[in-house]
């Protein structure tokens, strides 16, 4: 990392909570499409709105097998442990 990020990272870090993010929320949309800034409000609800539209038809028509929660969650919780015994293994 150059002294000049360093410089301004460390300042960052200085910052109320509420700027800190805002700041971050920038910094992120500066690698964002250009094409997407000039989506209205309604052009993006109308995109999720079809977007869940499409789901739903998959889930509806068997194309996509759901999961319970339960096992969604008990995967997730799996999934640090095995990493973590992973990384013990390995010492």
């Amino acid at each position: 990392m150059s002294p000049d990020a360093q410089r301004l990272l460390d300042e960052a870090r200085q910052l109320p909570t509420e700027e800190f993010n805002w700041l971050i929320g920038e910094m992120l949309r500066l690698g964002d499409d250009p094409a997407e800034e000039d989506l209205s409000a309604a052009e993006v609800d109308a995109a999720w709105s079809e977007e869940i539209k499409r789901r739903l038809d998959e889930i509806d028509s068997g194309k996509v097998k759901m999961i319970p929660g339960e096992e969604v969650l008990a995967r997730m919780d799996a999934r640090p442990k095995a990493r973590r015994q992973q990384v013990a293994g390995q010492k």
